[in-house]
């Protein structure tokens, strides 16, 4: 096969499925570093935050202070409670808020409005079994084919894995929560 015929000559009108994946930090930092640049060039952007409720966090202060050009272009949906959800303490509601963002997300892809959804913590939904892996299959083989989509989240799930065209796996080698640094704002969250 020659050089040429490995590029797609409609590779910029075609959208890709991308997975942030590890134990590392950085996966959801990637994940709105990729909005930011997507809302620089004028795209519609969803952002569904998967099991993250609550209003600390850093990226939703900066977002709510976009201009009015910038807002109109992004839409933001938290598909969860203000808490941390592990697989012994999910509940009724865990799965509720969970379900709501799953269903807000398969309207956008289907309205054709976005050009980019994130699809934040959506590998730990998947894990938890708030969202099934034939769900998330059946969504993402049958996106638009313009639709570019970003999942993050630790332990992706490897039949995802396999759909998706880049996948990268996010493992720390140093981290300074090791010698006791919490979680601070602005960084972290």
């Amino acid at each position: 096969m020659k050089k040429d015929e490995l590029v797609n000559p409609n590779f910029d009108k075609l959208g890709y499925i991308q997975i942030y994946t590890g134990n590392g930090k950085g996966k959801t930092t990637a994940s709105l570093g990729l909005a930011l640049r997507a809302l620089g060039r004028g795209w519609k952007v969803l952002i569904v935050l998967f099991t993250k409720g609550g209003s600390d966090y850093g990226e939703l202060f900066a977002f709510r202070e976009f201009s009015p050009k910038i807002k109109k272009h992004i839409k933001i949906i938290q598909a969860g409670l203000d808490r941390i959800v592990y697989s012994n303490n999910i509940n009724t509601k865990d799965k509720e808020v969970v379900r709501k963002g799953w269903e807000e997300a398969q309207k956008a892809a289907a309205s054709h409005e976005y050009q980019l959804i994130i699809l934040d913590e959506a590998n730990i939904a998947i894990d938890l079994n708030l969202i099934s892996v034939e769900e998330m299959k059946n969504f993402l083989i049958n996106k638009p084919k313009e639709l570019e989509i970003v999942l993050t989240g630790r332990r992706a799930n490897p039949e995802i894995i396999e759909l998706a065209h880049l996948v990268s796996n996010i493992e720390p080698i140093k981290h300074y929560w090791d010698i006791g640094v919490q979680a601070r704002k602005g960084i972290e969250y």
